[in-house]
């Protein structure tokens, strides 16, 4: 690698970690200002779970379609155009968030918000999977992973010393600030030479078209469910999970902050170990591992408020596992559908969680049992991933020079 190209990835990398770290901040804010946001707003306490699984659900659906929408632009566009799009609109989306004064208004920009977020991580990771050797691609992942988790950790501090309202104007600066670094990031060369082929770029169909892709494509997706799972389930409703457990003061906000410090060890711990053992699929198969391990434990504590919060830390860890299926889906596919894939996937798996929060209500309304419906829904979830897991192709140093056709 010259110089020059040195230079360029290293910024890429450091650019792609800070527009993660404002992506992972905006997109957990509400799960932690979630009580204070909605008793301003004149919800009862009775409607905070209600309306909060809601509100958490509105903005997964507006992560799905934003993943299809800009997962086409960077293919047909440019890397690049995606994440100067997706940046300005969350950036604003959260600054008119701070302005609500009604909880449908509240619901609406919550979905605009969800739809801009969806570009950030899945292109800022299809740019530097392109811009640098296959050998180091896990590596770079990671480290972008790792940094910009700790975005949800400054949320959880924004939020102890600020207003809710202060906390989204602060995301919407950071990204807007971020807009102004980005100028400085060039195009894949990969995408700017294949810009000349005949194939088709950035059809989304084209995943539902051939069977082997199709397969391909729903084993992303489907590996990657048990981390919202964790997220949007156990983690964003800690505090009720806490009353079932007999801990009432379990705080959802430092929950998901304990999380998310963690997970930014997992992601660089599972990087690193994909590197070492140069194999994607035994470093996802040590951490799905050990986040059931903590699973376990989460459902067999009781009343200790302390070891409440160190198995959502072990829990976070875990679910580093995270950047390896986003980096698989990156590798699985041709550079005519990279960016559609990197960008869709994660947030096919993020806008999933309406379904895994009516598998869970199914669950526990057919057990009568709040704890018997969240591990059964876990379990189901696991079982299915593990399962497409043990199918997929090993992509550790895939050459990605090639194209769907």
């Amino acid at each position: 690698m010259t110089p020059k190209n040195q230079s360029l990835f290293q910024l890429a990398v450091i650019i792609s970690a800070l527009g993660f770290f404002v992506d992972v901040y905006d997109l957990l804010l509400f799960a932690i200002i979630r009580k204070p946001s909605l008793l301003d707003l004149g919800l009862s306490p009775a409607e905070l779970f209600t309306k909060g699984e809601t509100i958490i659900s509105i903005q997964m659906i507006g992560l799905l379609v934003g993943g299809i929408i800009w997962g086409v632009v960077g293919d047909k566009k440019g890397r690049l155009k995606v994440l100067f799009g997706s940046i300005l609109v969350y950036s604003i989306a959260n600054i008119l968030n701070g302005m609500v004064t009604n909880i449908n208004q509240y619901m609406i920009l919550r979905f605009i918000a969800g739809v801009g977020l969806a570009g950030e991580l899945g292109a800022g990771v299809t740019l530097v999977m392109e811009l640098l050797p296959k050998e180091k691609r896990g590596v770079a992942a990671a480290m972008i992973a790792s940094f910009g988790i700790l975005g949800a950790v400054t949320a959880f501090f924004m939020k102890e010393l600020f207003d809710w309202r202060t906390c989204y104007y602060i995301g919407g600066g950071l990204g807007l600030v971020l807009l102004a670094l980005r100028v400085s990031v060039k195009e894949s060369q990969l995408y700017s030479e294949q810009k000349t082929s005949s194939a088709q770029r950035g059809n989304f169909l084209m995943f539902f078209t051939n069977k082997d892709r199709f397969i391909r494509y729903m084993r992303c997706i489907l590996i990657g469910l048990p981390a919202w799972y964790i997220i949007g389930v156990l983690i964003t409703f800690a505090d009720k999970f806490g009353i079932e457990l007999g801990i009432p003061t379990i705080d959802p906000g430092k929950a998901v902050m304990v999380l998310y410090l963690a997970i930014a060890f997992g992601d660089l711990s599972v990087g690193l170990l994909s590197h070492k053992l140069k194999s994607r699929k035994k470093s996802l198969f040590t951490f799905y591992g050990i986040t059931i391990l903590f699973l376990f434990w989460f459902f067999l504590q009781s009343g200790n408020e302390t070891i409440f919060y160190i198995i959502c830390a072990g829990l976070g860890y875990g679910t580093g596992f995270s950047v390896v299926y986003i980096t698989m889906s990156a590798e699985q596919f041709g550079t005519n559908l990279r960016a559609t894939a990197a960008i869709s996937i994660p947030n096919m798996v993020r806008g999933s969680l309406p379904l895994i929060i009516l598998l869970f209500q199914a669950s526990r309304n057919f057990f009568h049992n709040y704890l018997t419906g969240a591990w059964v829904t876990g379990a189901v979830l696991f079982a299915v991933a593990i399962l497409c897991a043990s199918k997929m192709e090993e992509t550790y140093g895939k050459e990605l020079d090639f194209i769907e056709v």
